[in-house]
């Protein structure tokens, strides 16, 4: 007798920064990430592609609305001082000493991204290079509460999830703050677990008190404010390499009330500790999704 196999686990995949492709169809896009994040998740369980019904909320348009320099002409600054203000918060966060931190205002990038890989045992040309591209996207996703990019990226992760009715939402980096807004924005979306990879949620000074519902607390100011899950997420399970350092700090219960399980696990040495398929295809992300999927 054949032992029954459940149905594809539907899931939605909602991406970090730098997933911007210009001049290729949306539907290209998709497709094409669909298969990625299918591929890795799969593997990190050992299972066929086939055990997964994923679709991809692609929002990475919103943000990027003008051309991008690329190479060796891109400027060794960040001109928005939003992005510089955000840089500094997290240098803080990161420890970095004070003529560091402050220095983010005045300073060539280079400097500030040669501490950081110096710190974290980084390419120091390739932490450059993240470190322009991801606060440049976020400044442009946080600037407002009801800036255009902001809803629109939110829209566009809520319709995703109101299209492919998922079980389990997957959000990485830049993404799970926009999936957590999106999920508060429309407490109809019912999602049984919200699973965040690499998250900057709670960065102090910088994401967390942006953050749209605002984090709350006694008026009294008793104790600090908190975020809470979405009314419509059953489960919230956060996972973080203790070596990523966008994942600041990694355990987001400090900050978040309704979270079940703040896991860390080493997803890869190197530059990869904030790569989507690292965290996609590593064991606390297979044990986190195998009760999902009957196993």
């Amino acid at each position: 007798m054949s032992i029954p196999v459940s149905p594809p686990l539907p899931v939605v995949a909602v991406h970090g920064v730098g997933h911007h492709v210009p001049r290729t169809p949306v539907d290209d896009v998709r497709a094409t990430q669909i298969l990625y994040w299918t591929r890795h998740i799969t593997d990190g369980l050992g299972l066929e592609p086939n055990r997964l019904d994923l679709d991809f909320a692609y929002y990475a348009p919103f943000l990027n609305t003008g051309p991008t320099a690329q190479g060796a002409a891109d400027p060794d600054t960040l001109d928005d001082p939003l992005a510089r203000e955000l840089l500094t918060a997290w240098l803080k966060e990161l420890g970095a000493p004070e003529p560091v931190a402050m220095g983010t205002l005045t300073s060539p990038l280079r400097h500030t991204a040669a501490w950081v890989a110096e710190k974290f045992s980084l390419d120091g040309r390739l932490t450059q290079l993240f470190i322009r591209l991801f606060f440049r996207e976020v400044a442009t996703y946080l600037c407002t509460d009801d800036g255009p990019a902001r809803l629109s990226a939110c829209e566009e992760v809520a319709a995703c999830i109101a299209r492919h009715r998922p079980r389990v939402v997957i959000a990485h980096s830049l993404g799970t703050v926009v999936t957590y807004e999106a999920l508060h924005a429309h407490p109809e979306l019912q999602v049984e677990l919200l699973l965040t990879l690499g998250s900057p949620l709670a960065l102090p000074h910088a994401v967390f008190h942006r953050l749209v519902p605002r984090p709350g607390g006694p008026a009294d100011g008793s104790r600090p404010p908190f975020g809470l899950r979405p009314p419509g997420v059953a489960r919230w399970v956060n996972i973080a390499d203790p070596g990523d350092p966008v994942a600041i700090p990694p355990r987001l219960a400090r900050a978040f009330t309704g979270i079940a399980l703040d896991l860390t696990d080493s997803i890869h040495a190197t530059y990869g500790f904030h790569h989507a398929k690292n965290y996609l295809s590593c064991a606390a992300t297979a044990a986190t999704l195998s009760p999902y999927l009957d196993l």
